[in-house]
């Protein structure tokens, strides 16, 4: 038997990152942390940044750690969040460093933009989500700024394919990531340039796209120098985590759905072409590619952000309670309390994030919770109803039913959510891997090394792998009424 190989995924997400080494032996896979490490923005002023120096270098890091702990790895590949991106100047040096999503310099964006290239005109270009976060209104709220570094642009990279770069030399965009930005076409496979041209963005700072599974080069020599590793592959895997994530679904058949689980919610299907219609357009879905030419069809969801930053609004009160401890009050919790839209903006960065719930609550007619156990709950509760009306909307635009939800990612180990969520729509729900998105990250570079030839051989491959609990749905007449006034709720 072939010595197994080590593949090295970073997996980077909005509250932490980490270099997980996949081992695989040509009939199982399994996964060691060999480096972890915080991430989040950086507030200065008003403005909220990414430091991504700081990130390299934890990479970096990780891949010395790495390559000591098993004498050497065979390539190495990276997934972060998307939408967000770097721009550099001549000689690929970085201007400035990246702003977070959740910067406020886009809160009008939308508005203004529509005033001047309808609604429809966009969305029929690119199938994409309206969010004022995407990579298209953050590039409009610079210009309309007259911000210097957008003028100075040669290059746009997405924010993998900026470490990507600094780890060859290579300037590239992986198309998973790209489709996030509201400026990729899915039909044409390629950019939008009348779009961009229409809103008069540069042109020049579109770089080539390129498939995951591709090998991008060998390390830089200063890197493989600075992480005493030789000059290995850098093969880029489905650099949108979520992307990732969805190659590693361990799924048979078609009647299934993803729910990948995190900070964010991203609930979808995968097809073999995008749908791009009246009908998508009034519901708010996407179109993002996926890995062997799919495409992801889904929704986005305001996610555990929710539960995360009501726990960091209560330990800066001097109450530090785990995720653990938050599950567990909320499971005690009474249910069917008041219910919020977790889209809502109100949710998107709130000073106070229990406050806003209760105050949201309260706006609307309903009882305030009172207790963490209770805020939780409604968070909770909400979400999973919001699920729901996804996986409504999915049956009613793709026309076919779905038989059961697969959740994977962190938010897969909330074991009170995942049974919310099967009780709310009223479907098993599969939960795990928790480690999808790093799976995925894995499976892709196995892909391009040449070591397991489909997706499907991947997925078979995880199914023999990692464990994968099922939450039955349990029958309750509360949720109806819970739903109705959730509809009604996000109706008005």
């Amino acid at each position: 038997m072939p010595a197994a190989k080590r593949i090295l995924a970073f997996d980077l997400g909005a509250e932490s990152g980490r270099a997980i080494v996949g081992h695989f032996d040509g009939d199982r896979l399994a996964l060691e942390v060999v480096h972890r490490f915080d991430n989040g923005g950086v507030r200065v002023g008003d403005r909220l940044y990414w430091d991504v120096l700081r990130l390299f270098t934890e990479m970096q890091n990780g891949m010395r750690r790495a390559g000591d702990r098993f004498n050497g790895i065979d390539s190495v590949g990276i997934d972060t969040w998307g939408v967000d991106f770097a721009l550099l100047g001549r000689d690929g040096e970085l201007l400035g460093n990246p702003r977070h999503y959740r910067d406020p310099h886009t809160e009008s964006i939308l508005e203004e933009t529509f005033r001047r290239v309808p609604r429809e005109y966009i969305f029929q270009q690119t199938g994409i989500q309206f969010m004022r976060i995407n990579t298209l209104f953050q590039l409009l709220a610079l210009q309309r700024d007259r911000s210097p570094l957008l003028s100075a642009a040669t290059d746009l990279l997405m924010i993998p394919d900026l470490f990507h770069y600094w780890l060859t030399g290579e300037m590239a965009s992986e198309v998973t990531d790209a489709s996030t930005s509201q400026f990729y076409d899915p039909v044409a496979r390629d950019w939008a340039v009348d779009l961009f041209d229409r809103l008069g963005l540069p042109r020049r700072i579109l770089g080539r796209l390129i498939p995951p599974g591709t090998t991008l080069g060998p390390l830089l020599p200063t890197v493989a120098s600075e992480t005493r590793l030789p000059q290995i592959p850098v093969v880029v895997p489905a650099t949108h985590d979520t992307a990732s994530a969805v190659a590693a679904v361990p799924a048979t058949g078609e009647a299934w759905c993803y729910l990948s689980s995190g900070t964010w919610s991203l609930m979808g299907i995968e097809t073999e072409r995008p749908i791009i219609d009246e009908r998508v357009l009034a519901h708010n879905f996407t179109n993002e590619t996926g890995v062997d030419g799919t495409i992801r069809f889904l929704k986005n969801i305001m996610g555990l952000w929710l539960v995360q930053e009501c726990r960091r609004a209560w330990k800066s009160e001097g109450h530090d309670y785990s995720y653990d401890d938050l599950t567990h009050l909320a499971a005690e919790a009474i249910p069917f309390g008041s219910v919020i839209d977790p889209d809502h903006d109100d949710f998107l960065l709130p000073d106070h994030m229990p406050r806003a719930i209760q105050q949201f609550c309260k706006r609307t007619g309903q009882p305030v919770p009172q207790g963490v156990g209770s805020v939780v709950r409604c968070a909770l509760e909400s979400l999973a109803l919001r699920y729901r009306w996804v996986l409504e909307r999915l049956e009613e635009l793709h026309g076919h039913h779905i038989e059961r939800i697969h959740i994977v990612g962190g938010g897969s180990q909330n074991r009170l959510l995942n049974q919310l969520t099967a009780d709310a729509c009223n479907r098993p729900v599969h939960a795990g891997p928790v480690e999808a998105t790093a799976v995925g990250n894995v499976l892709v570079q196995a892909l391009g090394l040449g070591l397991i030839s489909s997706v499907d051989q991947g997925r078979d491959l995880v199914r023999r792998s990692f464990p994968v609990d099922t939450f039955d749905p349990q029958p309750d007449d509360r949720w109806e009424t819970a739903y109705e006034r959730f509809r009604s709720l996000t109706k008005a």
